[in-house]
């Protein structure tokens, strides 16, 4: 018997003996860490809070189960003060008086999220970016990663390629591997001159030939990578002479992008907003977990082409049902606050940490490009004395059981090259108590090579 679908049908040329899809190492190295009492520097998430008004938010929606109006006030215009002084009306109510609440927050939220999240989405992006784009064309997801899995699921189909610079965070070609997509890598390699890290462009036009999508992170996880304006053009060009070539991007970092020596800082660009001919072929993927410090909410979002919208949400609503719903309703007070926040305070939060740590490792021989964005620092090990001649697996584990400190292996983020042999990732997105003493650890146990 026939499936209606055939020609989705996943292939049957699939090797059983070595699984596709394999657990996180990323979040394996978390649980290492735990276990042998390591400062964590391997997961990128922050252990610090979200902004006070934002954790009142939530509160306020699981406690009052309704929207009554409070966070939309003078659009969010509302004090902590005001928030606080409700959550203590509702704490100091009688537990009886809970039984006669029509409780709504609690509950089932539209597939597509919220209406006034969504809108208040669409008003993030005509603040910050000057870009104007129709809450009917956005949908809240669980997370940035459910998003980018949900628009692959959109566009591409069994066999279809797809482009990925490599180092990658590795969701990227597992999602490929669960929807039976193929991916081709374009690798990063690093400019030693420039000080920064670079990509062959021919490498990329050949890559790119009959590509379904291109999935475009940047800031960039693990290089610390912005891509400029030259390079996005160059990106959309070459997709747009494909016949039916899309651009998924992962913006998650989009608001920690720092200054060089010399003061030039490069800034995030918006696809849509600066190349408008693509954005018609464009789907930004973007979260509040990493910029609100609050990665557990798994609160995300996806702008997609009207064209994709009806199919966009049905793979959504299927894959997961819907976001959350009383995070949707907090993210009102997240999306409202001041624009100081997201253009400042974002960009100085972690620099400082980034900085220490990059000149610790690089004082016991790490080679070091510092990041033009996001937090991590991908560091070269082979110049260190007590790692050179291990894998990058070895070297984690040596820095994890002798060091106390925990990384990621550099081979975890490619896919073809074997330029991550020599490479460890570490995140500065701890606090600063756990960047000084993990260079404490760091400096106490590891040497440089005498040349």
């Amino acid at each position: 018997m026939k499936s209606s679908g055939d020609n989705t049908m996943p292939p049957t040329d699939i090797d059983d003996d070595e699984p596709k899809v394999k657990e996180s190492v990323i979040r394996l190295m978390t649980r290492l860490a735990m276990q042998y009492n390591a400062v964590n520097l391997s997961q990128g998430f922050p252990n610090e809070p979200p902004p006070r008004k934002v954790k009142l938010a939530l509160a306020q929606a699981v406690l009052s189960g309704k929207d009554d109006g409070l966070l939309q006030k003078n659009h969010c215009d509302i004090t902590e003060q005001e928030l606080t002084d409700s959550l203590i009306n509702l704490l100091t109510k009688e537990s009886s008086e809970d039984d006669t609440v029509t409780d709504e927050l609690n509950q089932y939220s539209p597939p597509m999220g919220r209406a006034d999240a969504r809108k208040a989405v669409s008003e993030y992006y005509s603040r910050l970016y000057n870009y104007n784009v129709s809450e009917d064309h956005i949908t809240l997801t669980l997370g940035a990663t459910e998003a980018v899995a949900t628009a692959l699921r959109t566009v591409g189909r069994p066999g279809d390629k797809v482009v990925i610079f490599e180092p990658f965070h590795e969701l990227y070609s597992s999602q490929c591997e669960i929807f039976y997509l193929n991916p081709e890598y374009v690798t990063l390699k690093p400019n030693k001159e420039k000080n920064e890290w670079d990509y062959d462009t021919d490498e990329l036009k050949d890559a790119i030939k009959g590509a379904k999508a291109i999935i475009l992170n940047t800031p960039h996880n693990p290089t610390g990578k912005v891509f400029d304006q030259n390079e996005l053009k160059q990106v959309v060009d070459l997709c747009l002479e494909q016949e039916d070539c899309y651009i998924i991007t992962d913006e998650i970092y989009e608001h920690m992008t720092y200054s060089d020596d010399n003061g030039n800082q490069r800034k995030h660009l918006l696809i849509p907003e600066v190349f408008p001919e693509a954005a018609h072929r464009t789907l930004v993927c973007n979260s509040l977990g990493k910029s609100a410090s609050a990665t557990g909410w798994r609160l995300g979002w996806c702008l997609h082409p009207p064209a994709l919208s009806s199919l966009y949400r049905g793979v959504h609503d299927q894959l997961v049902a819907m976001a959350p719903h009383p995070m949707q309703y907090a993210s009102l007070a997240y999306l409202n606050l001041p624009t100081e926040y997201f253009r400042e305070t974002l960009s100085s939060r972690y620099i400082n940490r980034i900085r220490k740590l990059a000149d610790a490792l690089k004082s016991i021989g790490f080679g070091v490009i510092l990041p033009e964005g996001s937090y991590y620092l991908f560091v070269d090990f082979e110049s260190v004395k007590e790692l050179q001649g291990l894998s990058p697996t070895d070297a984690a584990m040596y820095l994890l059981e002798e060091v106390g400190v925990a990384s990621v292996p550099g081979d975890n983020f490619y896919g073809q090259s074997e330029e991550g042999k020599k490479y460890l990732r570490f995140a500065a997105c701890r606090s600063d108590t756990d960047i000084d003493n993990a260079i404490v650890r760091l400096k106490e146990k590891l040497h440089p090579v005498m040349m």
